[in-house]
């Protein structure tokens, strides 16, 4: 009986710690709001956008080439002999002012053949002096002769002169009559003679000057091929001159790219008779060459020149013919070097500006569509015609207007009428409209 009670009084105890439970639970779902109904609204996709805008743009093409001096000049011998005398820094790399004696020929055989065809040439004057004199005795003997002829003449029609003295007169007169024409034919070929002889005299002096070669214009030696005391023919190739007063860099540049430079110039051609020197004026190109130097990038202002006569067949690019004046000028140690030959550089060339342009990224650019995003942000997929594409930018001709906004991200899905939550990439907006300006 007594086990029975206490375990009456064990179930007891177990009630105060339930009911407190049961009366905490109760206080706090009291304090609780009941859960709220939650609203499926339409969703939204986060896209990228920029503004169509339209931009004075500067239109540029790029190529590529490597430089190469504006004028080679070859020093060739025009004279055969031995070198008796050259620049003491002849050798290749050396510039050279220009007037700078180069090398010169052992002039002594041309000395000697000069001083022969003056000899000659004074002899002709003794002879044509003696020709003259002997000339006035000949006409002094044919009159004699003449008067002689005509005594006997007369003579002989009175009888007192017989025919035979006669004929010996007039015999006598045409042998003076003879050596006169004989000594004007003397003097006639003289004049011949001396132009001959003056001709020897001037190919004398001409190769006696040959003999000493001077730099014409500022250069650079290359490929030298002789040394001192060496002996050279007539027609050997001694080394060349490269000028340093200009260097040019044929680019190649692809003929599609060519003609964006010239999208709406209505400008005429100018005429065979000037073509070459309006070129400059008709293309009105900027061209600007430029080397990666790692962490900068040297520039050099250019001019343009003309085109290279021929496409290549391969690319379908054709030269544009760019120079740098006085390259050696322009060096900044550490930034820019000396534009020398062989370097590889690339070639940028602007060409006039054309104003109101729309432009765009050209990856907004998807199968000839863009995604535009409406007044109402919802996705419009738009098919646009493209004028040309320049770099990262494409042209736009129509098919969209200026302030609409351009998604440049990629949603996905891309569903027409979709609802998007546009936000404006002022970032790329930026580079744009640079890269559309030509100042990035």
């Amino acid at each position: 009986m007594n086990a029975s009670r206490q375990s009456r009084w064990r179930a007891l105890w177990l009630v105060p710690p339930l009911a407190v439970g049961i009366l905490a639970v109760i206080f706090m779902a009291g304090g609780k709001k009941p859960p709220g109904k939650t609203e499926h609204g339409e969703p939204r996709q986060s896209v990228r956008v920029v503004e169509a805008t339209t931009v004075d743009l500067v239109p540029e093409v790029r190529g590529y080439g490597e430089v190469q001096p504006g004028k080679v000049w070859a020093a060739v011998a025009q004279v055969a002999g031995r070198l008796v005398d050259t620049y003491p820094h002849l050798r290749d790399g050396e510039i050279v002012p220009a007037g700078t004696l180069l090398f010169r020929i052992d002039p002594v055989d041309y000395e000697l053949k000069l001083a022969q065809a003056r000899a000659e040439l004074a002899e002709l004057d003794v002879q044509e002096e003696n020709a003259r004199a002997s000339l006035a005795i000949d006409q002094s003997n044919l009159r004699l002769a003449q008067r002689e002829q005509e005594r006997l003449s007369k003579l002989s029609k009175k009888g007192t002169a017989s025919q035979s003295d006669v004929d010996s007169a007039e015999r006598t007169m045409l042998n003076a009559r003879t050596a006169v024409q004989n000594t004007r034919n003397v003097l006639a070929l003289l004049p011949t003679q001396r132009r001959l002889l003056e001709a020897k005299v001037s190919q004398a002096e001409r190769d006696l000057a040959n003999t000493a070669v001077s730099a014409p214009f500022n250069l650079r030696i290359a490929d030298l091929a002789v040394e001192k005391d060496q002996y050279v023919g007539v027609g050997q190739t001694l080394f060349n001159g490269d000028s340093v007063e200009r260097v040019e860099v044929v680019a190649q540049v692809a003929i599609s790219s060519l003609r964006n430079l010239f999208a709406g110039s209505e400008q005429p051609l100018p005429a065979i008779g000037h073509l070459q020197a309006e070129l400059q004026d008709f293309t009105g190109f900027q061209p600007v060459a430029r080397m990666d130097m790692g962490e900068e990038v040297a520039e050099w202002e250019a001019k343009f020149v003309r085109f290279s006569d021929r496409v290549d067949p391969q690319t379908r690019t054709i030269g544009v013919v760019i120079s740098v004046d006085n390259p050696f000028q322009k060096v900044i140690p550490g930034k820019r070097p000396p534009l020398s030959k062989g370097m590889f550089v690339q070639v940028l060339i602007r060409g006039r500006t054309q104003p109101e342009r729309m432009v765009l990224p050209r990856s907004a650019i998807r199968a000839g569509k863009v995604y535009v995003a409406g007044d109402d942000r919802r996705l419009q997929i738009r098919p646009v015609s493209v004028l040309f594409s320049q770099g990262p930018l494409s042209v736009i001709d129509s098919g969209i207007q200026s302030g609409e906004r351009i998604v440049v991200s990629d949603p996905i899905p891309a569903v027409e009428g979709m609802l998007l939550n546009p936000v404006s990439d002022q970032e790329l907006q930026a580079r744009m409209l640079a890269s559309a300006r030509g100042t990035n």
